[in-house]
């Protein structure tokens, strides 16, 4: 990496593959030279909706490399939200190009927005995935460096990392789509992770996902400390949603999770967790959308195996609770 730290960064400050401290904490936000290049044309279709209203996107759950699996999820979803986020699946490596999975959603007439990370793919791999996708109208393009390998089911591959987010995201500019990156408010040096964001939007992202950040405050914190430093775009808020204590605990997994107190416990303890999870998941974007700056959310989580399909149709009944 150029531009770190990454959001792998672990509370005590070390790497998430175990190769001891980051390497970025103890040095200043490394600049990226100049600015973003000027977009042309008509404004992207996401973005000016974002202006216009608060947007509802949600991950799509399907089984890594099923088409059928793929398409039965959009299915499900479109017409509940604004888009579906198409990044990497939680437990495999291995899956469709993200050109393919995209090309599959949209024909369902699902707008996409496209995840593409720096692990696997070169520079000229990743410039070739943009072009697909600009060609193919993609509603956007989601830049983040990825997972490394060792942290996954295909240890034996070859991490590449030839670019890293903020880089991807000034290629994803030149591309002509709408670019958004993530950032972890509380990831260490959470007092840099504002700066990180607006070299991120120097180099060209449009818009920023802030990943779960756990409370309306904390959530509130970090937009208004972005803000100031200069990050100005639009900012979607990551909303946990658990529906049974195996997708609970595939949440907990995640590396920087941070939720409101009692969030997955008050599923996990109801009488009914699929209902409770829904009306959580309803009530913590509700939350997060009355923060200033805040133009979107993400329904985010991880189905327990084999619910992909019940998952999808929760996701849509909060995207039609909340559009």
């Amino acid at each position: 990496m150029t531009f770190g730290p990454c959001g792998g960064v672990t509370d005590d400050g070390g790497c998430e593959v175990g190769h001891g401290p980051c390497a970025f904490l103890p040095v200043p936000t490394v600049q990226w030279p100049g600015a973003a290049r000027p977009r042309t044309g008509p404004e992207p279709h996401l973005l000016a909706l974002m202006r216009q209203r608060p947007v509802v996107v949600a991950d799509l759950p399907a089984v890594a490399l099923d088409r059928d699996s793929l398409e039965r999820a959009a299915d499900r979803v479109v017409g509940h939200v604004d888009a579906v986020l198409l990044g990497d699946h939680g437990a495999a490596r291995v899956q469709f190009s993200p050109t393919y999975r995209a090309s599959l959603v949209q024909a369902r007439g699902l707008p996409v927005w496209q995840g593409l990370n720096c692990r696997d793919r070169n520079r000229v791999a990743l410039e070739g995935e943009l072009a697909g996708l600009a060609d193919l109208g993609v509603g956007a393009v989601h830049c983040v460096t990825g997972d490394h390998t060792a942290t996954g089911d295909r240890p034996d591959a070859q991490p590449v990392f030839d670019l890293d987010s903020t880089q991807l995201a000034a290629a994803a500019r030149a591309a002509g789509v709408l670019v958004s990156v993530g950032e972890t408010p509380h990831g260490p040096p959470a007092e840099r992770r504002p700066h990180r964001l607006v070299e991120k939007v120097r180099a060209g992202a449009d818009v920023c996902f802030v990943n779960h950040a756990g409370s309306v405050e904390a959530l509130r914190s970090f937009v208004e400390r972005a803000t100031d430093a200069g990050a100005d775009v639009p900012f979607v808020a990551c909303v946990a949603v658990a529906l049974d204590p195996g997708s609970a605990d595939q949440l907990r997994r995640f590396t920087s999770l941070r939720l409101p107190a009692g969030h997955l416990a008050g599923i996990e303890s109801a009488r009914d967790p699929r209902r409770a999870g829904i009306a959580a998941a309803i009530a913590l974007a509700e939350s997060y959308l009355s923060v200033p700056g805040v133009r979107g959310v993400d329904l985010s989580g991880v189905p327990t195996p084999g619910a992909e399909l019940t998952t999808a149709t929760a996701l849509a009944e909060i995207g039609r609770a909340l559009t």
